[in-house]
This record gives C-alpha cells, sequence and structure tokens, in this order.
C-alpha cells in the first residue's frame, strides 16, 4: 500500500479564497480585521513566522499591526501594550510570538490577552470552552488539523485516535478536539510504556513530538492516516517531520507530508480565527 497524500499546501490555499471572500464582505459593512502581533526579542525563527503572518494578512485584505520589543522589555511594558490593543477596536485578533524571554511569565501574557482576541486559542478560558463544546477560538495546529481530515473526507467518529506528545499547543488540545467529535482517544508521551502497543492501535495516528523520523512503519497499523505535526532538521540538515516519511508511507493509508503537509494551515486557520473574532465584533455591538 502506498499512502495518499494530504497535501496541507492545496487545502490551505482553498480555505485562504474561501477567508479573502468573507474578509471583502465584512470590509463592505464597514469593519477590516486587524491582527497585532507583538514580537519580543529577535529570534530568526520567531520573525520568519511573523513575516509569514504579516504577508497572509496582506494577501487576504485584513490589517497587520507588528510590534517589536527589545528582548530585556520588562514584563509591566509588554502587559501594559496587550492592555491596550485589548481596547483598540481596531485590532480583533493579538497575539505574542512564542518563545518570549525567561523573566517573563508567558502564563500572564496569555491571560492578559482579552479571550475574545485570543485568536491563538491559548488563553484558559478558550481552552476550557472548547473542552466543553462551547464556542471558542481552537488553537491553529489542532484545528487545522481537523480541517485537513475534514477536507480529505476521513470520518472521525468511532475511530481510535493516538496523539504522541502532550504539549498545551497542540497535543493536548487536538486530543480533546478528537474527543469532541466522538473518536476514542489515547495519549502517549516520553514515560509510556510499549509505545508501539498503542500506536499500532490507532486508526488516526497524530505524531507531536518533536523528534526527527520518531515515528517508524512499526508503530503504525496498515492503512492508518498519519498526521505529522513535526518541523525538524535531520543530521544532513534536510527537513522533516516527526514520521519517517519514505518508509510509513508504504503502510499508512493517508499521510501529511513535511513540508506541505500541517504547516501550512496554522497560519490560515489563524486568519480564519481573526475573520472569526471581526465578524463577532458586529454581533456584540
Amino acid at each position: 500500500m502506498t499512502a495518499q497524500i494530504i497535501n496541507g499546501k492545496e487545502i490551505a490555499a482553498k480555505k485562504r479564497i474561501e477567508i479573502a471572500e468573507k474578509v471583502a464582505a465584512l470590509k463592505s459593512q464597514g469593519v477590516t480585521p486587524g491582527l497585532a502581533v507583538i514580537l519580543v526579542g529577535n529570534n530568526h525563527a520567531s520573525r520568519t513566522y511573523v513575516t509569514s503572518k504579516e504577508k497572509a494578512c496582506q494577501e487576504l485584505g485584513m490589517n497587520s499591526l507588528l510590534i517589536e520589543m527589545s528582548e530585556d522589555i520588562q514584563e509591566e511594558e509588554l502587559l501594559a501594550k496587550i492592555e491596550e490593543l485589548n481596547e483598540d477596536s481596531t485590532i480583533h485578533g493579538i497575539l505574542v510570538q512564542l518563545p518570549i524571554p525567561k523573566h517573563i511569565d508567558e502564563s500572564k501574557v496569555i491571560e492578559t490577552i482579552s479571550p475574545l482576541k485570543d485568536v491563538d486559542g491559548f488563553h484558559p478560558i478558550n481552552i476550557g470552552r472548547m473542552m466543553t463544546g462551547q464556542n471558542a477560538f481552537l488553537p491553529c495546529t489542532p484545528y487545522g488539523i481537523m480541517v485537513l481530515l475534514e477536507e480529505t473526507g476521513i470520518a472521525i467518529a468511532g475511530k481510535n485516535v493516538v496523539v504522541v506528545g502532550r504539549s498545551n499547543i497542540v497535543g493536548k488540545p487536538v486530543g480533546q478536539l478528537f474527543l469532541n467529535q466522538h473518536a476514542t482517544v489515547t495519549y502517549c508521551h516520553s514515560k509510556t510504556k510499549d509505545l508501539k502497543l498503542h500506536t499500532k492501535q490507532a486508526d488516526i495516528l497524530v505524531a507531536a513530538v518533536g523528534i526527527p523520523n520518531f515515528i517508524k512503519a512499526e508503530h503504525v497499523k496498515e492503512g492508518a492516516v498519519v498526521i505529522d505535526v513535526g518541523i525538524n532538521r535531520n543530521e544532513a540538515g534536510k527537513l522533516c517531520g516527526d514520521v519517517a516519511f519514505d518508509e510509513v508511507s508504504e503502510k499508512a493509508g493517508y499521510i501529511t507530508p513535511v513540508p506541505k503537509g500541517v504547516g501550512p494551515m496554522t497560519i490560515t486557520m489563524l486568519m480564519y480565527n481573526t475573520l472569526k473574532s471581526a465578524a463577532e465584533t458586529i454581533n456584540r455591538y
């Protein structure tokens, strides 16, 4: 068996066309979605991500505001800027690009962002709403994974889903989203005994551990759907995922590649959340 490739780049492009149309409709009502991104320090990877978000905003007709702050900024100053953006009616989404310097409390930063503008979906209120099936901003990468499966026509209800990884950004929330859609979910992590015992039961296997080529063919059930969230560099410096693509793709039924898999969906869903926030302001006021 050779797996069918789930092309995240193509699906993201399709969703962005839909988003652009809805942005144009909102603008005709006098509301232009606005996203503010705070970049603290000069981390190269963070700057690359921020540039991609600015470009996406421009392509979709949204306003983009980049606020750059020095590495040694005091926590109070950063929190004050977030509070200022909370009150800015032209800004519908706020995110602080992670990671941030260690002298700043990441939890305090996330909790200062208004849940109504938390387009990253990290605020405890949005996480709680997600867990209880209420209207919420969903974390962008997990949300993107669900859209990939939906657009590919892969049913979720009743499936066994195994998530390898338990981060607050991907592992935990994606498992909850699967549970919300009536899957049976197992979380695996660094303390799990006999990983293969669990992963080989998976109809849908999500790899989110941040270790190059960690998931091998021996971990995967014949015909399974394999979602690779990892973005790593191998020993040769080549971009790769958490899944050994060449060998796993010969056993899986569906698989996401790296790149052009999950990655393009993350920023796309950030744009969708910003659009959603802007649309909800019309109903709110």
